[in-house]
């Protein structure tokens, strides 16, 4: 049977296991004596190896054998966890993480495991004695009185052995199973495809006769056997398989354990068909979730093309609106408003599906922390918050990196070391908080240290040296003026370049990306007592909500959740300062910005009147007045891209198709702030 059809099922599952893996470490190492962590450790790499083993990846299955093997040990009590044993486990996580990604790559995802294979071998030897070794390896299975076969027929090793002796231990049927097929059945290895896919839907499958993949691939006569655990009745198994169509006879036998033998490494002997995934870990058999039948696995293209389709739609909406507003006949605005009540639905509904938790993001950075901390020899908490915080899909696969360059920044020159931190009467470890937040129809997303804050005359110093600030200006600037100059491009404080944060490349990367994605990023400091990062984000990059303007013939959206408020004035409510026009808007001098000398847009002959239209926008605290002829009204709008050919256009992020077929600019407010 061909695996590739799974290939893409393994390396996202494999991903979410070696994620839970690393977040259940983390926990692990503060709390040692938590044994549900190492439960839950050892459950992801069970399912991590079955599934390894099931797709040839044998050396992935093999270091995550020997890692299930240490951890085993843990679970039951028989080794105490060290420092030195935390690091040989990680290391193993890296080496799998690393053969994930070059499975990712098209690559095989062979690796040389034998060092860190021999370091967790040795951890074991260490602790089981030869005489236990014996012991486990003697254990036989006791056939029932009735109804059963010799025990060496069913061929078990002692690992398959103790997966059912613990699963029995827990109350559930520990049975093998016999099921033959029609004598005329073609489709063998569908047959028994439909058999697991039931069993598994019920319980764990722990070992078949023959392999698994001589099943698959029809290598057997009219019958196959299944070691099996569940919690269902024999009687409801034996229903459910002779529900299938082209099964002749099913015969189910009770496995009775001997269960003075002490324990050994529990390992799952044959994984469960591709189809299906791996089993999960033998202390109980699998469970199907209540609602597990309610989720599916989306390529995210199709909900591109979903979410493009429906962008059509929106502009074909728009323009209905307009027709029936210019007829006036009563039923069809009617017709029309009901539509776009259900389309207005169905638009939250498709965003809505393209939202993930920021979770997928935020659960990388514990475990570099605990990395970087190390490498440091600093002391830090990283503190998460509102990791349940939902961003669109394709937002989410951009933030990784400029948030852990900022963690990075933060660890590396915001926390001190533990003997400066001392001096000054701080704790010895510090605090890095990330904190996801919705405010509108933005996230906002928070990395705030208490380290040393920022070093103005440091950093003012740096941007004289390089030419970033004129020496004239540089006495008048104001302290949040000077920290804003850690994005200036290729600007650095490193005095050595190092791989912590950023090999000297500057903040201006993180700054470039997160406006590339319609946001922006601003930094807070008081020395002495940290530093905050503070993004912006939008919640959908497709679909968003803007005001429509005029500028004599042309029109231009701007954001609504740049907006703070549009207002008329008379002329001579507009001053002069610093040779730049101005309004007092609530008792705050605003910036006027004229959007027909920005974009160069034709005189159409039309006189002045003597009130200007003004749009309030604002970027972080900064506002700006953009003076506009008229404001058309408020509507949603679909985000385009000016192409390939038009790139880097000055304060335009896109454009629009309005309902009635023209094209409007969007405006990138951020780029007209300064």
């Amino acid at each position: 049977m061909d695996m590739n059809q799974y290939l893409d099922m393994f390396i996202e599952e494999s991903k979410e296991h070696l994620q839970a893996i690393n977040a259940n470490l983390l926990l692990l190492e503060s709390d040692p004596g938590n044994i549900g962590h190492v439960k839950e450790i050892f459950r992801s790499a069970h399912t991590l190896k079955g599934m390894s083993a099931t797709m040839g990846f044998e050396d992935m299955a093999s270091l995550t054998h020997e890692a299930e093997n240490v951890l085993d040990l843990i679970r039951n009590q028989k080794l105490t966890i060290t420092s030195d044993i935390m690091d040989a486990i990680f290391q193993s996580v890296d080496l799998i993480e690393g053969m994930v990604i070059d499975i990712t790559e098209g690559g095989d995802g062979s690796a040389d495991v034998s060092a860190i294979v021999k370091k967790l071998r040795a951890i074991v030897a260490g602790d089981f004695s030869a005489e236990q070794e014996v012991a486990a390896a003697t254990m036989v299975v006791e056939a029932p009185q009735e109804e059963s076969t010799p025990a060496e027929d069913h061929e078990l090793d002692d690992y398959a052995m103790m997966v059912l002796k613990q699963s029995q231990e827990l109350g559930n049927n520990v049975v093998w199973i016999k099921v033959t097929l029609n004598e005329n059945c073609l489709l063998k290895a569908a047959r028994s495809y439909m058999v697991f896919d039931q069993l598994e839907s019920m319980g764990e499958v722990i070992k078949t006769k023959p392999a698994v993949e001589d099943i698959e691939n029809e290598r057997f006569e009219q019958s196959f056997e299944i070691a099996y655990v569940t919690e269902q009745s024999i009687e409801k198994v034996r229903t459910t398989i002779l529900n299938i169509s082209e099964i002749q006879d099913v015969t189910i036998e009770t496995i009775q354990l001997k269960s003075e033998a002490p324990p050994a490494p529990v390992v799952q002997q044959t994984p469960a068909p591709a189809e299906k995934g791996a089993a999960e870990a033998p202390q109980a058999p699998v469970k199907k979730a209540t609602a597990g039948g309610k989720t599916i696995r989306v390529d995210i293209e199709r909900l591109d093309i979903l979410m493009n389709l429906f962008s059509e739609l929106v502009i074909d909406r728009g323009r209905l609106e307009q027709l029936a507003r210019e007829i006036g006949k009563n039923e069809l605005q009617e017709t029309v408003e009901h539509m776009s009540r259900i389309s207005g639905d169905l638009q939250n509904i498709i965003l809505t599906m393209r939202m993930v938790p920021v979770e997928q993001v935020f659960n990388r950075f514990p475990r570099m922390i605990r990395d970087l901390q190390k490498d440091l020899n600093k002391k830090v908490n990283l503190e998460i918050i509102g990791a349940e915080t939902e961003l669109d899909r394709t937002v989410i696969d951009e933030i990784g990196d400029p948030l852990n360059h900022l963690l990075r920044n933060s660890l590396d020159h915001g926390i001190e070391s533990p003997a400066d931190r001392k001096k000054v009467g701080k704790p010895e470890e510090g605090k890095i908080e990330l904190r996801a937040f919705h405010s509108g129809n933005h996230v906002f997303i928070e990395v705030k240290d208490d380290g040393a804050g920022i070093n103005k005359d440091k950093v003012l110093k740096k941007a004289l040296e390089r030419g970033i600030v004129n020496p004239a200006t540089a006495d008048s600037m104001s302290d949040k003026q000077i920290h804003e100059l850690l994005f200036a491009a290729g600007f650095s404080t490193a005095e050595v370049v190092s791989d912590i944060s950023g090999r000297g490349v500057g903040l201006d990367v993180v700054k470039s990306k997160i406006e590339s994605l319609g946001g922006s990023v601003g930094v807070d400091s008081v020395r002495g007592q940290g530093t905050t990062f503070l993004i912006q984000l939008p919640l959908t990059l497709s679909i968003i909500s803007a005001m429509l303007v005029q500028v004599k013939d042309e029109k231009y959206a701007v954001p609504l959740s740049s907006i703070i408020e549009t207002a008329v004035f008379k002329k001579d409510q507009i001053m002069m300062a610093h040779r730049q026009k101005v309004i007092d808007f609530r008792g705050r001098v605003v910036p006027l910005v004229s959007l027909q000398d920005i974009f160069q847009v034709p005189d159409n002959g039309e006189t002045m009147e003597d009130e200007v239209a003004v749009v309030i926008v604002r970027k972080g605290e900064k506002m700006a007045g953009l003076v506009v002829d008229s404001f058309i009204g408020q509507q949603e709008i679909v985000l385009k891209s000016l192409g390939k050919y038009l790139v880097n256009v000055f304060a335009i992020s896109g454009a629009t198709i309005l309902g009635d077929g023209q094209v409007a600019l969007i405006i990138d407010c951020n780029s007209l702030i300064k």
